[in-house]
């Protein structure tokens, strides 16, 4: 079975111009298939306050109404994909930007409203890896947006680290995969005011442990989960790092273990 790496990248690396460039060389220095998902959300905010667009957030989750559901389509799917098709293209990457929508790659289901009505934010429910398998088995480098569709005309807001994880599982069935989640950190921390506290290898006892402990919140929970489900259900790896550290033989990083 062919190896592939799937990489969600997403936070600052992708906000700043600098950083985005090193991600990207390292990125196409990357050897075998490839896949890369990114984000943008601080870059979303940004253009939704230029706009007068009301921006909500509850424990770390954007409130997708329609009026943001418009920015984050423009940011996502225009902005941030965009630039990162043309800067990998100029370093002699083959990439090609989609978001769920185009060749119906990933479908979605608006949220249902319990205690909190997230609006068009959209829960992965279909991969469709067939068109993307032709496109990667010609030695062309999908650049995924995270946006989503429901089959019915509606585009959706849906996690960058949610689709990362739901597409390895749905690709696991194909290649061997590798899915490496980036940010600005060296790894998961076991104290969240030192950098240097990297833990190496974090199995679901220990991430239990440092949860309840309050070590491990906010953002890097979701992002933990999402994880452990790929890796439950077949991707072969799953690696949190910094996104200098994806090339680098024996660099730092924090190995997801069940």
């Amino acid at each position: 079975m062919d190896k592939l790496t799937l990489v969600k990248v997403g936070g600052k690396i992708v906000e700043e111009p600098e950083s985005m460039n090193r991600l990207l060389k390292d990125f196409k220095s990357i050897s075998g298939y490839k896949v890369l998902i990114h984000g943008g959300g601080r870059r979303a905010t940004l253009v939704a306050e230029q706009l007068g667009v009301e921006n909500q957030m509850i424990e770390g989750r954007r409130i997708t109404s329609r009026e943001m559901l418009d920015v984050v389509t423009m940011v996502y799917g225009g902005l941030v994909n965009k630039n990162i098709v043309a800067g990998l293209q100029a370093l002699g990457c083959n990439a090609a930007g989609f978001t769920g929508a185009d060749l119906d790659i990933i479908r979605a289901v608006k949220r249902p409203v319990k205690d909190i009505d997230y609006g068009y934010a959209g829960d992965v429910v279909d991969v469709n890896t067939r068109e993307l398998r032709l496109l990667i088995n010609e030695g062309v480098t999908p650049v995924i947006a995270p946006l989503t569709h429901d089959g019915k005309g509606m585009l959706l807001n849906t996690n960058a680290d949610t689709i990362a994880s739901e597409m390895a599982i749905a690709l696991s069935e194909h290649y061997n995969v590798r899915l490496v989640y980036c940010f600005e950190k060296d790894g998961v921390l076991s104290n969240p005011d030192d950098d240097d506290s990297v833990i190496p290898e974090l199995s679901r006892e220990l991430y239990r442990e440092y949860k309840t402990s309050g070590a491990i919140a906010a953002g890097m929970v979701p992002k933990l989960d999402n994880a452990y489900n790929a890796l439950h259900n077949g991707v072969a790896e799953v690696l949190v790092t910094n996104a200098a550290n994806l090339t680098r033989p024996g660099s730092k990083g924090t190995r997801v273990a069940l």
